[in-house]
């Protein structure tokens, strides 16, 4: 079944954008496959969409009591004004942990030495796959990058807890919270019970 010719397919209600696909693209389920897919009317061709690749860490300086933390407060939508992690989407060519260090580069100016795995997310409503490190700062020279308003290195008594981004962010702090004093523990993943349902942001109960 090809497309029918551009002259007979309703007019969008919006502009076409970048990302939108060539007009000759369809959505049909293609021979052999179970999901609605993206299909070339002309030659066959499957534009597959799979869920974006988000890398992060949280980021410590000094030690003990004096332990600090990295957060970035949002420039830019969504959530902007509101405090997260330095994370974002991976790039062809790097690995995760790349993607981690180049992204604390980029919105704190900091540079990091990834520690190991802290957590996995998938949060699926948004097609997305978080991947999240502890790290540690290099140094204490931080700044905001372009996305951030202002950087702080902040004690953890002082985390704004309701002033969080997004549900990630409180669950990579919690997970840290509960992994900071082992070397060795299983790689966190989504939570379930009241830590998965904290929204709108809050101080999860014991941390």
């Amino acid at each position: 079944m090809s497309a029918p010719p551009s002259s007979e397919r309703p007019l969008p209600d919006r502009p076409r954008l970048p990302w939108d696909p060539p007009e000759h693209f369809e959505k049909r389920i293609p021979d052999g496959d179970n999901r609605e897919r993206l299909v070339c009317g002309r030659c066959e061709f499957i534009h597959y969409q799979n869920p974006k690749i988000v890398a992060g860490a949280v980021c410590t300086w000094g030690e003990g009591a004096n332990e600090k933390i990295l957060l970035a407060k949002r420039a830019i939508e969504p959530r902007k004004g509101f405090w997260t992690l330095p994370a974002g989407y991976m790039e062809l060519g790097e690995t995760t942990e790349q993607a981690a260090q180049r992204e604390a580069k980029e919105e704190a100016c900091a540079t990091i030495e990834i520690d190991r795995l802290l957590a996995m997310y998938s949060v699926a409503r948004i097609g997305q796959v978080q991947i999240m490190y502890r790290a540690r700062l290099v140094s204490a020279d931080v700044a905001p990058g372009i996305e951030s308003e202002e950087v702080a290195l902040v004690d953890w008594a002082d985390i704004p807890w309701d002033q969080l981004a997004f549900p990630t962010v409180v669950w990579a702090l919690a997970h840290f919270h509960e992994s900071r004093d082992k070397a060795d523990f299983a790689t966190y993943s989504n939570p379930t019970g009241d830590l998965a349902r904290m929204w709108p942001p809050r101080k999860p109960n014991g941390v």
